[in-house]
């Protein structure tokens, strides 16, 4: 009898469930080879671009672009949401410090309210690309839209788990957030953004309910579970 094929989701699950198998060591080296496969000719200098806090209902979103060398032997770097807090403050370090050149871009939740998410996000990561010291050949954007800039833009959909480069922009830009969370923590103590770094939990949701809408909330991300309190959008 005939094997029956797999579907493209088993598949997809069993790709996954391979990946994570995968020693730091291997991991490191799959995902340098993808960023060193995309490059061609004399090209050498590209970029990885991701984002954080785009879900978030306060603060900023923040993108990181990063240009690695070859060779920079950054074992443990991966996607940020697969890592602690302590990993990733480490590898934040480590990525700055071998680096060719790392660039951050901030978008604040008046941007975010004026443009939509989609479109400031697409903002910040071009800012990120331009704050980098030298423009790169190549631009691998992790997602499916493009980013305008003077470099060759690739959008790779899951690519924090396929490039190095995108994987420690994801580390960057998500540390580089969560500090900025942190101090906007002191400021607006009662939100908890320490912690939840102004994403939705029942925590931050009961406090927005009890004290309204902080300067650095998003209005334009409508709560329907309070809504009904109209004075707070």
């Amino acid at each position: 009898m005939a094997k029956r094929p797999e579907s493209p989701r088993r598949k997809h699950r069993t790709g996954s469930s391979r990946r994570a198998r995968q020693s730091p060591e291997e991991r490191y080296g799959r995902l340098e080879a993808f960023d060193l496969d995309c490059l061609s000719g004399g090209e050498n200098l590209l970029a990885g671009v991701d984002e954080a806090g785009r879900g978030a209902l306060a603060g900023p979103v923040v993108a990181a672009a990063v240009i690695l060398p070859r060779g920079s032997g950054l074992v443990g770097v991966n996607d940020s949401k697969r890592l602690s807090e302590a990993q990733r403050e480490s590898l934040f370090a480590s990525i700055v410090d071998k680096a060719v050149s790392v660039g951050i871009g901030v978008g604040h939740p008046n941007l975010i309210d004026s443009k939509n998410i989609l479109n400031a996000t697409l903002i910040v990561m071009a800012r990120a690309i331009a704050n980098l010291k030298e423009m790169p050949h190549m631009v691998l954007v992790d997602g499916r839209d493009s980013v305008v800039c003077p470099a060759q833009v690739v959008p790779v959909i899951g690519g924090d788990e396929k490039s190095l480069s995108i994987a420690a922009a994801s580390i960057v830009a998500k540390v580089a957030r969560d500090r900025l969370m942190r101090r906007l923590h002191r400021l607006h103590p009662g939100y908890n953004f320490e912690n939840n770094k102004g994403y939705g939990t029942q925590e931050h949701l009961e406090a927005i309910e009890r004290r309204g809408l902080t300067p650095i909330h998003r209005r334009s991300y409508h709560l329907k579970t309070i809504e009904k309190s109209a004075t707070l959008f």
